[in-house]
């Protein structure tokens, strides 16, 4: 699959499309739908808050975005890929060169430590960044020996970050990455996702249910039952230090 991670998409160009995207579950005889003729396009460099209850159906669309789930009907598009129609091999291959996760739950090997635990998508990918730096990206390079345990929470998702960056992604999906972290913590994580997105040209994309967060995004947008209720562009997003709630 091309173009490789390393390669820089050029900003506002349309990295992924998605067009009427479905997805339905079945729950014995009965169909139920978590996202219904969804329609987003994101550009390249930009930084996306999708906005939601639990049960809105972001974390399906994230799984969409993400290669890790197909749509019922409609089409997904990383660039000149049809994610819908791909088959396993290629969306492994999708995932592992082109996309970084980071959960609301890090997820990280608790007997090895920050560095080994971002080794770990080194050996994964084909240009991969040095650990060392990887971590030194999330200012954590003076933590590289500790163990899980040995570190905060918020230390913990920094690793988590380091760990999807060190891939070289050009997409890094962000599933309530402060849901465990207090207020101050929380700043820090989403400060590093904004510095990412500005200094790497990173396309990064965070599901939230905290609408405080959304200030921090180029635009927002609102799922409501499965649907898209609102796409509202932000021409000023503020500083991840200046969030409240």
């Amino acid at each position: 699959m091309n173009p490789k991670p390393a390669e820089q998409t050029t900003p506002g160009s349309a990295l992924l499309r998605i067009e009427r995207a479905t997805r339905t579950f079945r729950m014995g005889e009965v169909e139920v739908p978590a996202l219904v003729d969804v329609d987003l396009t994101i550009a390249g460099g930009e930084l996306l808050v999708i906005l939601g209850p639990s049960g809105s159906g972001k974390s399906t669309l994230l799984n969409l975005i993400g290669g890790m789930d197909r749509p019922t009907s409609g089409r997904v598009w990383y660039r000149a890929v049809d994610l819908s129609t791909a088959d396993d091999a290629r969306l492994t291959d999708y995932r592992r060169e082109h996309v970084g996760f980071v959960f609301q739950f890090y997820n990280l090997v608790p007997t090895l430590t920050a560095c080994e635990n971002v080794q770990v998508a080194t050996e994964l990918a084909a240009d991969p960044l040095d650990p060392a730096a990887a971590l030194a990206m999330v200012g954590l390079d003076d933590r590289a020996d500790h163990f899980p345990a040995q570190l905060s929470g918020g230390e913990q998702q920094r690793v988590a970050i380091a760990r999807a960056m060190a891939k070289r992604p050009a997409l890094l999906l962000a599933d309530e990455p402060t849901g465990a972290l207090d207020v101050s913590m929380a700043r820090t994580v989403l400060g590093i996702l904004q510095r990412l997105n500005r200094e790497q040209n990173l396309t990064v994309i965070l599901i939230t249910h905290n609408p405080a967060i959304a200030a921090i995004g180029n635009r927002t947008v609102r799922l409501v039952g499965g649907r898209v209720a609102e796409c509202t562009a932000n021409e000023r997003p503020i500083a991840a230090e200046e969030v409240t709630w």
